[in-house]
């Protein structure tokens, strides 16, 4: 007599990210040697899944990168400075520096290779621009903006690619003027006068003064202050006038908007006079960020996902 052997269907799912593999079979009372060979094939499909996928995605060997912005204000009809560094890499012909800016359609400049290629450099931009080609290998990916106008206020973006992966920065550009001031004393039949003078301020600084005893007392004054546009109709000169000051007293004459802050110091005795000028950048900021999946990610995700069979 023969035996009917009892049918046992079977279905096999193995799902790895973005592939599922389904298989279907029938065995006669499964024994453990065809088990392992089954299993076995599962790990073996799984391991061609996840290279398939490596592959496909293009990021073998490559990892995000650090990339830093750090900006200050521009000083319009200046050169400014738009800040950036990176994970440094010796190999120059692997590093390529990008700058754009929101809203404008051509790149603001871009560096690959050790070399500028200026292509697509949109024209507000042409002749005002150069990367620090010497340091690049050391991680500078600033950019120098020379002429600084008004309207190159504004968001920028820094991306960086080298041998090792890839990253991107944004940044806040702020543009305006300021100027050191100058404080000197102007002799009267009606009393000695402070006179602090700064040629180019935007937008509009506030001004105020403040006067010490040699004592440490404060000593409470009120100022002229005038305001002339200069000739290019954005910026203005600021002159402020302090009355009746007194020797043996120190003062300070203060200018300062949104974006910097002056001062100017002047120490008054009866036998002399002595200066000092400051000037402070103020809204400073930097912003970090990293971008591109690392390979080595996904490799990761092997020993959970054949654990989990």
């Amino acid at each position: 007599m023969q035996r009917a052997g009892a049918v046992l269907n079977t279905a096999w799912v193995l799902q790895a990210p973005g592939v599922c593999f389904v298989f279907v079979g029938a065995a006669t009372m499964a024994s453990q040697g065809q088990v392992i060979f089954w299993s076995l094939t599962m790990v073996i499909i799984i391991l061609a899944a996840v290279i398939a996928l490596i592959i496909g995605f293009g990021v073998s060997g490559k990892r995000s990168i650090s990339v830093t912005a750090l900006t200050s204000p521009g000083n319009i009809g200046q050169s400014g400075l738009l800040g950036c560094t990176f994970e440094p890499d010796i190999r120059m012909g692997s590093i390529a520096i990008r700058w754009a800016k929101a809203g404008v359609a051509g790149l603001v400049h871009e560096f690959r290779g050790g070399k500028d290629h200026l292509q697509e450099q949109d024209a507000e931009f042409q002749g005002r621009t150069a990367v620090f080609a010497e340091q690049v290998m050391g991680g500078n990916a600033s950019l120098e903006l020379r002429d600084v106008k008004l309207s190159d206020a504004g968001t920028y973006r820094c991306s960086v690619t080298t041998s090792r992966g890839s990253g991107v920065a944004e940044l806040q550009y702020q543009t305006g003027a300021f100027s050191t001031p100058n404080v000197q004393v102007e002799n009267s039949s009606s009393g000695d006068t402070l006179q602090c003078e700064a040629p180019r301020w935007f937008p509009r600084p506030m001004v105020h003064w403040t006067a010490y005893s040699h004592t440490g007392k404060c000593l409470p004054r009120a100022a002229n202050t005038s305001y002339e546009l200069n000739a290019e109709n954005i910026t203005l000169k600021v002159v402020s006038l302090l009355h009746n000051i007194t020797a043996n007293a120190t003062y300070t004459c203060v200018i300062e908007n949104s974006i910097a802050k002056a001062t100017g110091d002047i120490k008054v005795t009866d036998f002399s006079i002595t200066r000092e000028t400051n000037l402070q950048l103020v809204n400073l900021n930097a912003e970090s960020a990293s971008s591109s999946l690392p390979a080595c990610h996904w490799m990761l995700l092997l020993p959970a996902f054949l654990l989990s069979l």
